[in-house]
């Protein structure tokens, strides 16, 4: 999965809600829709690389996340999560471990992307755990202090749950998380740690939002 091939991909544009926009993909090989989410974002870019390396609160904005912990975390941007996401009664928790790096996608341009290490972990029986999960956030600032954000995930959850209800909902998971990150951003008693480390791997030319 390449910034390229994600941004011109064959999107067929769904619904337009609260600014943000969601389009879905057919996946070959799966009958699992994958999703884009996009979102114009009046933030700096290294205000919005804080929040995602503030993995102690993803469960302030990350939809249906019922917990979260590090697994590993390199000298480079490169970390392993384990997410377990919130499912309707009588499914199990869906438990997702995924390994996510920090690169650059080109004009002061960053992604996000992630894919599954199923096999990170014993399985725990109290979770179903994905086998297949691949994702990516892309961060393209404009120049003048907003960010467009996209985000683009393609999830099996398992085959308890048919195809067809989990296309159902395909658009919860992008709206009402890119919806609860908006909010975020402009709560003025959050402000998370940038880390510093990362300018060690990438240049980050900080992008400070235009004021009224």
């Amino acid at each position: 999965m390449d910034v390229a091939s994600i941004l011109n991909g064959n999107w067929e544009f769904r619904v337009e809600h609260k600014g943000i926009r969601i389009y879905s993909s057919k996946v070959s090989g799966s009958d699992i829709y994958g999703f884009k989410g996009e979102i114009e974002l009046q933030v700096s870019l290294k205000k919005l690389i804080s929040i995602f390396y503030d993995m102690a609160n993803f469960s302030r904005w990350v939809h249906q996340l019922a917990e979260m912990d590090v697994l590993e975390k390199n000298d480079d941007p490169e970390y392993v999560v384990r997410q377990v996401i919130n499912t309707p009664w009588p499914l199990q928790q869906r438990e997702v471990i995924m390994r996510s790096r920090l690169m650059s996608a080109g004009d002061n341009a960053l992604a996000i992307v992630m894919k599954e290490e199923p096999d990170y972990l014993p399985v725990n029986q109290k979770y179903h755990r994905v086998q297949h999960a691949t994702g990516m956030w892309i961060f393209t600032p404009d120049g003048h202090g907003v960010v467009h954000l996209t985000f683009v995930m393609h999830l099996d959850p398992g085959k308890d749950v048919p195809a067809p209800v989990s296309n159902a909902g395909l658009f919860e998971v992008p709206f009402y998380t890119l919806n609860n990150l908006k909010a975020l951003i402009v709560d003025r008693s959050y402000n998370p740690t940038y880390p510093e480390e990362i300018d060690q791997h990438l240049s980050i030319v900080e992008d400070v939002p235009d004021t009224p």
